[in-house]
């Protein structure tokens, strides 16, 4: 906490204080805990126990194995199962009327716990005369124990199953075990009942409609009768009618007898042909296969042989040549009188084939007018049929569901669709009140609000309160680097000032005297003695870890050699197990050169064009922990022109470093400005090996733009000479 006013103090919380309070009063502490204990403990045994026990019941399909609907009604029964089907099953567990069924059997209204106002006390009898309470005695002894009974009982649905739970409290062990055994038993009649009942009154209205259904298939079966036997529609015992069977089967036989007609004509013409080329009858099938021209081959062929034999002996004109040469032509002509008989037979059997084709096209017109007669007619006989089938498949559904129904109507025949899966048992130990607990947890509700107490007086008293000095914060510790605390001067005078022991530590004379205000920058030793500043490496990373600084500029104006030690600021940084960043806006690249693996890894300037993502900028040092934004390879003007995007890079950082180191190189007061926030970033002076007229020259200019404290960094101190980098060879 602090003050605001000019006459105020800026005070802060000592922890330590309020701690030290809660430990002076210890005992008291304790002793409010102990005493609130065990009354907690003798509250909760004076109590009256309350026992609980539980029954669950699983909802499920029990229908009859020999049921032969079961298919047919396990789509139903599935209704039971969803989770408005379980939540109806828990309201007809809480449901008055199975409850006053449980109270009558039981006969839970003679027992005094579930009928606590029919014995009233003096208390609320004077209520009741006063108006401040109604009688309860004016409510049914019925509605009273319902009204307790609901009170103690809780019935539920047990998560992701069917399975219902039914829990109940009483004062009597037994009682709380015996009450949800009943409620069970009393819900599985209830519900076998009510099957049976649906049973019996789907026997009931079956009956008549199963009369009236079977006159109704007797009347459509005769009037189907009736209009077949007038429309003649003889039925064949397929789908077809027997009109169309004729037609079809005329059509088959018509298509066989043109077949074969064309088949005769053919043979027929190829005989003829035959004959009038002039051709041996032996290419022609129809002649070869003729037995009587095969006989007069055999004859001509023995006439040749005996030709051919005489031949070598006899003349041309040796009168038995002769008989046997007249012998072969007279077989020769039998061959071709044959073969004309063969074309004549073919010619018949063509000419019969045309008469049978034009006596079955006759037909078939015929039967074609009578089968479109048939077809028209055969439609009123579809409709009857169909109304015939309807009302027989509708009575034998019927005469099924009857003879289920009344197979039901037996007692035991229709089990309830649930079964106990776990019965209650006499509870061993009380639900209410849990001593142990209850006592633990007023104890530590009384030791917690104690502390409370105490700390809160402590703080309103102020005596948890301590001051906070209001100056420049002291660094105490003699390692921490020199400050330059660059001030402005004395009124009057427009030239900064410089510490005197800041001229004395880097060999300057002294510029103007060092004006009072400023001699609270003199880093002292603890012995009061003043303290030779240290501006080494390790100085400056105590400096920035003590301090907790989450954003360090550093500035080089010696060129590389300050960009190389800042290298090394940040890897003695990452020893020390911080994660840190750097990011490397010089203009060598000199950063980049000593930590990336590689000089063409995109960097800083390829995130300020846009050209990549954040995270593909981001690169592991070779050497150490540390990390590093390198240099990029983007185009330098391109990336100035997004250079006010580069606060927000470094905002972002700082979520995931302890520390976000940005190196400028030999950058002036007015570069810094574009990338740093005044009270925000700490600015580090990076100059190994630079004059001291330089060095001065540039905290003049840094003091000019503003800037007040700045980190001399010059690789110099007690520690020992200038560090060089590993590899800066």
């Amino acid at each position: 906490m602090s003050g605001n006013g000019s006459g105020q103090q800026d005070v802060d919380i000592d922890l330590g204080g309020l701690f030290r309070a809660v430990w002076d009063r210890r005992v008291k502490v304790l002793l409010a805990t102990a005493c609130v204990a065990a009354l907690a403990f003798g509250a909760a045994k004076m109590i009256a126990p309350d026992f609980q026990s539980e029954t669950r019941v699983l909802i499920e399909s029990r229908e009859p194995e020999f049921s032969g609907s079961n298919q047919n009604a396990q789509t139903g029964s599935d209704r039971v199962f969803d989770e408005s089907g379980i939540l109806s099953q828990v309201q007809v567990l809480r449901s008055a009327d199975l409850i006053k069924q449980v109270a009558r059997n039981m006969k839970l209204y003679e027992l005094k716990e579930f009928d606590p106002s029919a014995d009233p006390s003096a208390v609320s009898d004077l209520m009741v005369m006063l108006g401040l309470r109604k009688n309860p005695l004016e409510m049914p002894p019925e509605e009273r124990v319902l009204k307790e009974f609901t009170s103690k009982l809780q019935v539920y649905q047990v998560e992701k199953s069917r399975v219902i739970a039914i829990a109940f409290t009483s004062k009597d062990r037994q009682l709380a075990a015996a009450i949800p055994n009943e409620m069970a038993k009393v819900f599985l009649s209830v519900q076998s009942g009510a099957k049976l009942d649906t049973n019996s009154e789907a026997s009931r209205w079956l009956e008549p409609e199963i009369a009236n259904l079977r006159e109704k298939v007797r009347e459509a079966e005769a009037k189907v009768a009736a209009y077949r036997s007038s429309s003649d529609l003889l039925p064949t015992g397929e789908t077809t009618n027997f009109a169309t069977r004729q037609l079809t089967d005329i059509s088959t036989e018509l298509t066989r007898v043109r077949g074969e007609r064309a088949n005769a004509e053919a043979r027929a013409e190829g005989v003829r042909a035959a004959l009038a080329s002039g051709r041996d009858a032996d290419t022609i099938a129809d002649v070869v296969s003729s037995p009587m021209i095969q006989r007069l081959k055999e004859t001509e062929a023995n006439l040749q042989g005996q030709v051919a034999d005489l031949s070598t002996t006899l003349l041309d004109g040796h009168p038995r040549l002769k008989a046997l040469k007249s012998q072969v032509e007279g077989i020769r002509a039998q061959i071709r009188s044959e073969t004309r008989k063969i074309l004549s037979s073919l010619e018949n059997e063509a000419q019969v084939g045309a008469l049978r084709e034009q006596q079955l096209t006759q037909q078939l017109n015929a039967l074609k007018a009578k089968s479109a007669q048939a077809g028209e007619e055969e439609v009123g006989l579809r409709a009857l049929e169909r109304e015939a089938t309807a009302q027989r498949q509708l009575l034998e559904t019927y005469l099924a569901r009857y003879r289920e129904a009344t197979s039901r109507t037996v007692e035991n025949a229709t089990p309830a669709d649930a079964r106990v899966i776990s019965s209650a048992v006499v509870p061993t130990g009380a639900s209410f009140p849990k001593v142990m607990p209850i006592t633990i947890v007023a104890a530590l509700a009384t030791f917690l609000l104690s502390c409370i107490i105490i700390m809160l007086g402590e703080l309103f008293s102020g005596r948890a309160l301590r001051p906070v000095s209001a100056g420049t914060e002291r660094r105490p510790a003699p390692s921490r680097p020199a400050i330059a605390a660059v001030a402005a001067a004395d009124a009057g005078d427009d030239k900064p000032v410089i510490s005197s022991e800041l001229n004395d530590a880097i060999d300057l004379p002294p510029l103007v005297p060092l004006v009072a205000a400023e001699a609270e920058d003199v880093v002292k030793a603890p012995d009061g003695e003043t303290a030779e500043p240290d501006f080494s490496i390790e100085a400056v990373a105590d400096h920035l870890r003590e301090n907790e600084v989450r954003i360090a500029i550093s500035v080089s104006p010696g060129g590389d050699e300050g960009s190389t030690a800042t290298v090394m600021l940040a890897r003695l940084i990452a020893e020390e197990e911080r994660k840190v960043v750097l990011i490397d806006l010089t203009g060598s690249a000199c950063p980049t050169r000593l930590m990336a693996r590689s000089a063409q890894l995109p960097g800083i300037t390829n995130l300020l064009a846009g050209e990549v993502p954040f995270t593909e900028t981001i690169h592991a040092d070779r050497f150490s922990d540390a990390h590093i934004i390198p240099q990029g390879d983007a185009d330098p003007r391109t990336a100035m022109r997004g250079i006010e995007r580069l606060q927000m890079i470094i905002d972002a950082l700082t979520n995931a470093y302890d520390l976000v180191l940005v190196e400028c190189g030999p950058a002036d007061e007015g570069a810094v400005d574009k990338i740093a926030r005044r009270g925000d970033a700490e600015i580090i002076l990076s100059a190994p090996s630079v004059s001291d007229e330089r060095i001065v020259e540039v905290l003049t200019g840094f003091g000019e733009a503003g800037y007040r404290d700045i980190v001399l960094m010059t690789g110099r101190g007690e520690t020992g000479p200038d560090y060089t980098d590993r590899d800066a060879a």
